[in-house]
């Protein structure tokens, strides 16, 4: 059995050659359980083994939400054991999502609270569609956001903005989060999906192994030196020269062909 014919809780996954899309699918609003999130991390672990995939797309399910986050009623007890259950399989998921080899991109097709936001924080591109709104609102009911929300949206926005959504619960719109950076492109309402296949397809275009190696790099420089960060560069570089794709994107640009990559 593959990722093509395993069944995953809460999600929906088809492929479009060699882009998969996930739909986000738990109505009416398309909330996280434990069962969700580790369905998850199983996707992109089984999505990395498949040479084939170069692209992942997420996005929710009907036109209202991309995802409200996690659903509150499994914290209504205030039990510390099934809190910290979920806290881990918040971070599982989305470390997976985050550390995915190929390009991921979130089309945020209306509502992305909490969770939901921080599920598109962990991949590489976002677009939101005009209506959608943005926000991390877990102070207002004695929460915080657990699954990286108070680490990668002050990478993207700055820490002001940061704690404008955090530590006020400012919503946002999606201009706003245009404008500051948490968002890469607006889409109209109906079209993030079908502009973020778009831009899976371009990134296709890429050498699959030169876009996993790129991206290890430009992460890597939320925790790493600058200096070390260059020696790994040039490193990645010459690694390249053991890929097979390295001598197809050589040869077809000197022989004035597309390039057929088979991410080996």
């Amino acid at each position: 059995m593959s990722w093509r014919d395993d069944s995953y809780p809460g999600l929906k996954i088809q492929a479009d050659g060699h882009i998969a899309i996930l739909t986000l699918a738990n109505p009416p609003a398309n909330t996280w359980t434990v069962h969700s999130l580790a369905a998850l991390r199983d996707l992109v672990g089984a999505l990395n083994a498949d040479r084939q995939i170069y692209a992942l797309v997420v996005t929710g399910e009907g036109e209202k939400f991309f995802s409200a986050g996690a659903d509150l009623k499994q914290f209504a007890s205030g039990d510390k054991a099934a809190a910290r259950e979920a806290a881990r399989r918040f971070g599982e998921a989305f470390e997976a999502l985050a550390a995915f080899r190929g390009v991921s991109i979130a089309a945020i097709n209306g509502y992305a609270m909490g969770g939901g936001l921080e599920c598109a924080l962990a991949c590489d591109l976002r677009i939101a569609e005009e209506h959608a709104q943005l926000a991390l609102p877990e102070a207002a009911v004695g929460l915080l956001p657990c699954a990286g929300g108070t680490q990668a949206l002050p990478r993207l926005v700055g820490e002001g903005w940061a704690k404008r959504m955090i530590l006020l619960g400012e919503r946002v719109d999606a201009a706003t989060a245009l404008r500051i950076g948490l968002v890469e492109e607006l889409a109209p309402k109906g079209e993030g999906l079908a502009r973020a296949i778009e831009w899976a397809h371009r990134a296709g275009k890429q050498s699959p192994t030169s876009v996993a190696a790129c991206k290890a790099l430009i992460q890597a420089t939320r925790s790493g030196s600058f200096a070390s960060a260059l020696v790994a560069e040039r490193e990645a570089f010459v690694d390249l020269f053991d890929t097979a794709d390295q001598a197809e994107g050589v040869n077809a640009f000197l022989e004035k062909r597309a390039p057929q990559w088979t991410n080996a």
